[in-house]
């Protein structure tokens, strides 16, 4: 018999968002650091080197052939361009396999983010609309999915697991809506030439998936030429990261039945070849036996959640926090109360904190009692109440479009991200007290 102690649990589904939720918290407690020590550096004595760092340029090729931009430009649209490839890679797998891959799940959190980003929009327009910055209607509308899970994670086993599952696949939808205003709202002028370039490319790495190509070297290879000519065309190039995303196969060679019969029979294989005497290396038996489950192993793993698994991290714990550094930093000149009072700083405010928690919750309470959906499992609503603030903390892809539609070394981006940090905390502060209350009130 195996002793009790070296059995290992057989991973569930839930085991691997339990693994996806501690790592989005992790790195929301690492994006909240590099916020405060961009925000700290930004009014420091040593401003001017802040602002000075993003502004120097680095240039990738050769004369006349490359591309000469600053390093805040190449954040932005070049490592955020990994960012969004890794969402659209969420969004595809929740399409499939998810909260999102059956009507009926999908409803609640589909028709909640629609709330969530309608009615903030509003707000944000009934301060805005016909002034100079009015462009910026998209800025309250989307949820930092890392920040809101690190709330939760501070509330632990108190907040039952359909509730965060119900929030992720929120935040997913919020991301898509954003992604599709980007694509639609914040594209400036289109340059034909470029755009076919772009095209051809997205139909190679189409091609590629029907061909039934599983490596990643052609698809990185096309996915960088739809980056480069999206960026050339006008069409903002992080748009190239989810459309790239869309093609990368979500199917595996074998179903799980399979994998288990083919398994077996091959650990089989490897116990019998094993030898009483202790080998430092394993026999020819053995390898044969390791690299045939290798192969296995490969055939029933999909391209899609490979890229997912390798690449989170590298979102999580690095590019994210750099973006964080780059763009978090704002000049308060003039006091934050002087800011925040301007009509900008008051839609992006109230659009996150009163919008959010008013959209979420109102369309939710619709689709239930329209009966298009069902509370989750061990949910109240108190509870998701309290998420409906959490989907106030804007963050990422706030800072992100307020870059977007005001551009850098405008005042109005001055305002609007202090307005996001300001909102970002209130709403997360609201969100813990109000779950931390549901939980008390059981």
């Amino acid at each position: 018999m195996t002793p009790a102690r070296s059995r290992r649990p057989i991973r569930t589904p839930l085991d691997a968002f339990q693994r996806f939720a501690r790592l989005e918290a992790a790195g929301g407690i690492l994006l909240l650091a590099c916020a405060v020590v961009a925000l700290a550096w930004a009014n420091s004595p040593y401003s001017d080197a802040y602002f000075a760092l993003w502004e120097s340029h680095l240039r990738i090729g050769w004369e006349g052939r490359a591309l000469d931009e600053s390093l805040l430009h190449w954040i932005n649209d070049g490592l955020m361009a990994v960012f969004f490839f890794v969402v659209g890679l969420e969004i595809k797998r929740e399409l499939l396999a998810g909260e999102l891959s059956s009507r009926r799940r999908a409803a609640l959190p589909m028709v909640a983010a629609v709330g969530g980003m309608v009615v903030p929009a509003g707000i944000y327009a009934a301060f805005n609309a016909g002034g100079e910055a009015a462009a910026g209607w998209g800025v309250p509308m989307a949820t930092d999915i890392a920040f809101a899970l690190g709330v939760l994670a501070l509330l632990g086993d108190r907040v039952p697991v359909s509730l965060k599952v119900f929030l992720t696949a929120l935040a997913i939808v919020d991301d898509l809506g954003a992604i599709l205003v980007i694509a639609l709202f914040y594209t400036g002028d289109v340059t034909a030439a470029w755009l076919g370039v772009g095209a051809v490319a997205l139909a190679g790495l189409v091609a590629l998936n029907a061909g039934g190509v599983r490596h990643g070297v052609p698809y990185g290879v096309l996915g960088v030429l739809l980056w480069f000519a999206f960026l050339q065309s006008g069409v903002h190039a992080t748009v190239a990261g989810v459309l790239s995303a869309a093609t990368i196969p979500a199917t595996a060679r074998i179903d799980g039945l399979e994998f288990l019969a083919r398994g077996r029979a091959l650990l089989s294989s490897f116990g019998q070849a094993t030898e009483r005497t202790d080998l430092r290396l394993a026999n020819q038996g053995q390898q044969d036996a390791i690299h045939s489950l290798e192969e296995v192993i490969e055939e029933v793993s999909t391209p899609l959640q490979k890229l997912e698994h390798a690449l989170h991290p590298w979102v999580i714990y690095f590019i994210l926090p750099v973006f964080a550094l780059a763009n978090a930093g704002v000049a308060i000149e003039g006091g934050v109360t002087a800011m925040l009072v301007e009509p900008i700083g008051l839609g992006v405010v109230l659009g996150l904190v009163l919008g959010k928690q008013v959209g979420v919750t109102l369309f939710a309470w619709l689709a239930v009692r329209l009966g298009l959906a069902d509370l989750p499992e061990d949910v109240r609503w108190t509870q998701l109440y309290g998420v409906a603030w959490l989907a106030g903390i804007g963050f990422t892809m706030s800072l992100f479009i307020a870059g977007l539609a005001f551009g850098e070394g405008n005042e109005l981006l001055s305002g609007a991200k202090l307005a996001i940090l300001v909102a970002s905390v209130a709403s997360g502060l609201g969100g813990w007290l109000v779950l931390t209350r549901a939980d008390g009130d059981r």
